[in-house]
Order: C-alpha cells, then structure tokens, then sequence
C-alpha cells in the first residue's frame, strides 16, 4: 500500500475556520481604524484621524506601560512556576499523574468565572482577605498577575511536561555516571533541552498577556482610578462606553501589530526558527 503527503484538501477546514474567525476580524478592525462610526448606521472613513488621536493619546502611554509591565511580570511568574511544576510532573509515578490531572483543572474554567470567584473572595467586606486589596495600586496590579497564573499555569506547565518527557533518559544516565547530581543535571541537560520549549511557552504567555480583558473588567475595571487600565481595557472603553467604535478598532489594530511583532522578536532572538530535534542522532 502506497503512503503519500496528505492531500491538500485536508488543511481546507482549518484554513477556513482561521480565515473567518482570525483574519476576517482583523481585516475588518484595521478598516473601521479608518472610519468613525458608533455602532449604528454606516462607518464615515475620517483618514488616519484615530491613529493621530491614539498618537497624541495621553492614555496610552499609561496603558502601555501598564501592558507592558503586567506582560513582562506575568510572563517571569507563570515561568517559573509552570517550569518547576512540569520538570517535577513529568515523572513517571503514579501520584504525580493524578495531581497533575487535578491541577489542570483551573485552565478549564472561563475567565470570567475564575474572575468572579476571585472577586468575592477579595472582597473587603465578606472576603476571605481583611482589607482593601484591589483598592490599592500594588493589590490590584499582583491580584490580576495572579489570578491570570492561577488559570493558564497548568497549561503551561502541561506544555513543560511533554517537553521534559521527550529528553532522551540517556542524558541523564550518562550525567550520573560522570557524577553530576540532580540540581547540575537540571541546569546542564534539561534547561538547555528545554529551550524550545520555553519559546513556545513564552510566545502565548505573552500573546495572552497582552490581551487580558475580563479580569481587569471584572476585578479592577481599570482601577483604582486608572492604575490597571491595560490596552484592551482602554479599548473596551472607547468602544463601548464612548461607542468611538473608529478608535476602538484603532487600538485593537495597534495590540495585533505590537502582538506579532513582540513574537517574531522572542522567535527570533531565541533561534526558534533554526531549531532542530533534541532527539536527533540518538
């Protein structure tokens, strides 16, 4: 029986389904950049009228900054931890399986239901927290970091345990017998395996942080007074609080393109792209 390369009408359905529910989107907000329109009638193109405003913008130096710095103490955050739990959850016990089932429960849960929970329990009245956490700047900043790493840290941490699993064991039985010990055989053989991995890891931790919305909605709504406005959040609210659906689409075009170019960077300066099997030659 003959095999060959799939035919090309097998990629159709994922070609289709990223075209309209990816592209079409992105090509229509990049449109409505051009044009003023508030939800109801036709959009009136006004030129690059929205990008001069999102420019000369006094928030969106504050909401950048504070995108940028939610991504990047995100990002060392969910690192970390989802790093160490995957290393450790890659062993073959059996104990280690079913934790690691339990703990990817969170991911499977919304958002905006794991916002909602926290919320109550932060609340200072009845939370289990005394005090006013989300009323002040640093409570509010570290409750949304960790809320965003209480849900996606088991996803990333499954995406460490595959990857620590396809380490060729002879490494490190080989390291044993030279001496090396358990923390030098983790520096010296599986965080360098580990590097392709953690670019991938990286990539959608920061994708992801740059598109927070529901838990700064729901904890925060941008507060206190604008210290958690992240970009989608400023986005969120000229387009349907201003319903300046024009310079919604605006920012939206601007997170897109700061998105991508952010991940092509990160591929870059990690030689993602060049990389090759840790398993080739074994």
């Amino acid at each position: 029986m003959r095999t060959g390369r799939p035919h090309a009408a097998w990629v159709l359905p994922g070609v289709l389904f990223f075209t309209f529910f990816a592209v079409a989107p992105m090509v229509l907000a990049l449109y409505l950049s051009f044009t003023k329109w508030n939800g109801l009638g036709d959009p009136q193109p006004v030129g690059l009228a929205n990008w001069q405003k999102l420019i000369h913008d006094p928030r969106l130096t504050q909401s950048l900054t504070v995108t940028v710095l939610l991504t990047v103490v995100s990002w060392a955050f969910q690192t970390v931890l989802s790093l160490l739990l995957g290393v450790w959850a890659a062993g073959r016990q059996r104990n280690r399986a079913v934790l690691s089932a339990i703990f990817f429960v969170p991911f499977l849960l919304s958002s905006t239901a794991i916002s909602l929970l926290f919320y109550a329990l932060l609340d200072p009245n009845f939370g289990i927290i005394h005090g006013d956490t989300l009323g002040t700047t640093s409570g509010a900043f570290l409750a949304i970091v960790f809320v965003g790493g209480w849900q996606f840290i088991p996803f990333h941490t499954l995406i460490y345990q595959g990857g620590a699993r396809q380490i060729p064991e002879v490494l490190y039985q080989a390291a044993a017998i030279d001496g090396a010990g358990r923390y030098r055989q983790f520096f010296s053989i599986t965080l360098p395996q580990l590097r392709n991995t953690a670019t991938t890891s990286s990539v959608l931790m920061i994708v992801g942080s740059l598109t927070y919305f529901e838990t700064v909605l729901i904890l925060t709504q941008g507060g206190p007074g604008t210290d958690t406005a992240i970009l989608p959040y400023l986005m969120y609210e000229s387009g349907f609080k201003s319903y300046d659906l024009g310079y919604a689409s605006a920012i939206a075009s601007f997170l897109v393109v700061a998105a991508t170019a952010l991940s092509l960077v990160l591929v870059k300066l990690s030689g993602f792209g060049n990389m090759r099997s840790t398993r080739e030659g074994m």
